[in-house]
Order: structure tokens, then C-alpha cells, then sequence
């Protein structure tokens, strides 16, 4: 079966943005899903990108305005400045690991749980009782966020490691065959990609 890593960061409004289309596209094409959070922070940092605070105006003012066009368009809530962002994004990226190790639930509805509580819902995405909720709500055991966290931790350093080695630098970031698609406005072209008979343009 076919497969796309999927990375992404819990803190990123534009993997929030992305919905569960994602997920819609791997059922359309019967493709599999390898959820892999990863630090986008340091990714940034290695490929020169400066974090939103540190970009010039005009770029901050445009993101602003880009993320509520996206919103507006897909039906989706947002808070563009959320009570709760930055937080740390370790938690629920561990946590998302883990849940994918234990199985039982949904896990691309956890991932979006996670991000419409930070983007929608003004919630602490790194508490535990946050956490615990979308873990409950998507099939898994709140038991999730008692495991040993230093193999997730691990894993997370090592999505991270294999997303710079890949040629990713933003998020969300989707990888399939030997093509990347970077941002949710490029869902299309990765459902295009699958589409295509031969697999290549």
C-alpha cells in the first residue's frame, strides 16, 4: 500500500486549516497515513526561515490575512490570535506519537482535535486535561499520556532529523513517492498527483 508521511507541527495554524482532507484523499486513493510530528521551530532555524514574530510587517499583516481567507473559505473557525499560542508544542506531539503506537482510535481525528483546541477552541494544548480530552473523545485511553514519553521524544527527534533530510521546511509538509507538497492549499495537487495513472507528470 501506498503511503504518505504526513508532517506536521500542533502549533501551526495551516495544518489546522487542513482539516481532515487529508485524510479524505488516502480514503479516495486507499493510500495509508504516517502521522509524523516534527519540530518545525527547529526546522526553521535550519533552513533560515524567521519564526512570525520576527518577520517584517507586511509579512506578518498578510498572514493574518491569508489564514482568515482560508478559514472563510473552508467553513472553518479561527481565532487568529489564540489566548493560548505560543505554548509548548511537546506534549501533544509526543502524545500523538504514542497514540499512534497504542492504536485503537482515530488518529487523524486526534490530530485535528489537538489543533481545533488550540486554533478554535482557546485551550492549553500542552495540559495534560486538554490533552486528555481529545485522546478520550478520538478512542484512545487517557492512560496515552501516562506512558514513558522518552521513546516518543526520541521519535519526535528523529521525524525531525528525516523531515530536514527530506527537504522539508514548513508545515503541514506532505511526502508520497518522491514528491513533496508543502502547505493545505496543496491537498489538491497531491489528490491530482494520486490520481494520475502513471503516478508522474
Amino acid at each position: 500500500m501506498r503511503n504518505i508521511d504526513y508532517y506536521l507541527f500542533t502549533l501551526s495554524p495551516f495544518c489546522y486549516l487542513a482539516g481532515e482532507r487529508l485524510e479524505a484523499i488516502a480514503r479516495k486513493h486507499d493510500v495509508r497515513i504516517s502521522y509524523r510530528p516534527f519540530h518545525l521551530l527547529k526546522v526553521f532555524s535550519e533552513t533560515g526561515t524567521p519564526l512570525p514574530k520576527d518577520r517584517h510587517p507586511s509579512r506578518q499583516a498578510y498572514r493574518f490575512q491569508e489564514l482568515r481567507r482560508i478559514a472563510d473559505m473552508n467553513g472553518v473557525p479561527i481565532n487568529l490570535q489564540p489566548a493560548h499560542w505560543p505554548t509548548d508544542p511537546l506534549p501533544s506531539c509526543h502524545a500523538i506519537i504514542v497514540a499512534g503506537e497504542v492504536g485503537g482510535g482515530n488518529i487523524g481525528s486526534l490530530v485535528h482535535a489537538i489543533l481545533r483546541a488550540c486554533w478554535a477552541e482557546e485551550k492549553d494544548i500542552s495540559e495534560h486535561d486538554v490533552l486528555a480530552e481529545c485522546l478520550e473523545k478520538n478512542g484512545f485511553p487517557e492512560s496515552v499520556l501516562k506512558e514513558d514519553m522518552s521513546k516518543a521524544a526520541e521519535a519526535f527527534e528523529r521525524n525531525t532529523d528525516d523531515a530536514l533530510e527530506r527537504g522539508v521546511f514548513g508545515a503541514p509538509s506532505y511526502l508520497v513517492d518522491d514528491q513533496l507538497f508543502w502547505g493545505q492549499d496543496r491537498l489538491t495537487y497531491l489528490d491530482a498527483w494520486l490520481d494520475s495513472r502513471s503516478g508522474s507528470w
